[in-house]
């Protein structure tokens, strides 16, 4: 099918810097159907999994998804983390003016390149930081997005210092957050984790802090009411924390995303 990929650059009023997005979408002729929004985190490493060319091939998600790449900046780890709440470094600073970004100047753009002012439903994806970035803005925004989703996510971050008397239940931030909130029965979860995301074993069970860190994740947010059967997760055994398999994990999820109801 055809597509048409128009770059845009915005000069962000939040985070006080021009912002580069990529947004795919089918072409003119081929707009008749309602569409969805996939918005994504990192969209600068899009080109190297080759996205464009599985969305291609995917002829069911190339005409239900219009798709935004949001490109990081230098600035990514103060972008990228929980908003209104700081790692122990002060990191993911901006992650609140992130979110106020995407609702207030990257959306109304996207509506206006893409000829659409609204969308069924609305998704977010990201890897690693990227990935936290998803979740917690979806988990901030549960009226607007009805997925979201992260491969490798960096669900470690924390507010205190492994070596300053760290611990998981109340130090890991998003954790904690996700035990404040109301759940919206009807958002979905997408988590991937390689077994070669990292070999950091704090807790020395025998199995790495990134996928202790998502399954803990997961079983917080079964506790605040999310739907087991909403919440996917997709371990690979030779997965690791790069674009490589990311770009492997793509054409699952976005299987996944084509059966959500």
């Amino acid at each position: 099918m055809n597509f048409f990929l128009r770059t845009s650059f915005i000069n962000s009023v939040f985070l006080n810097r021009t912002v580069r997005i990529d947004l795919l979408a089918p072409a003119k002729n081929q707009k008749e159907m309602s569409r969805e929004l996939l918005l994504i985190q990192d969209g600068q490493d899009l080109e190297k999994m080759r996205f464009s060319s599985l969305l291609r091939n995917n002829t069911a998600a190339g005409e239900r998804f219009i798709c935004v790449g949001v490109h990081a900046g230098v600035d990514r780890i103060q972008e990228y983390g929980v908003a209104g709440i700081p790692d122990y470094m002060q990191r993911g600073s901006k992650a609140g003016l992130y979110t106020q970004f995407i609702l207030n100047e990257l959306l109304p753009l996207v509506k206006l390149q893409s000829g659409y002012s609204t969308f069924t439903k609305y998704h977010t994806l990201g890897f690693s930081l990227g990935g936290l970035m998803s979740i917690d803005m979806a988990l901030s925004h549960p009226d607007l997005f009805h997925s979201a989703a992260a491969f490798s996510g960096a669900f470690w971050w924390r507010s205190r210092d492994i070596n300053d008397g760290y611990e998981d239940y109340r130090d890991r931030i998003l954790h904690a957050k996700v035990r404040t909130l109301n759940a919206n029965k009807s958002q979905r979860f997408f988590f991937q984790a390689g077994k070669l995301d990292e070999t950091a074993d704090r807790n020395g069970n025998g199995i790495i802090d990134s996928i202790d860190d998502t399954l803990d994740l997961i079983k917080e947010l079964k506790s605040a009411g999310f739907s087991d059967k909403y919440i996917n997760y997709l371990e690979i055994e030779d997965g690791a924390h790069n674009v490589a398999t990311w770009g492997r994990v793509l054409p699952t999820y976005l299987d996944w995303l084509l059966q959500l109801q």
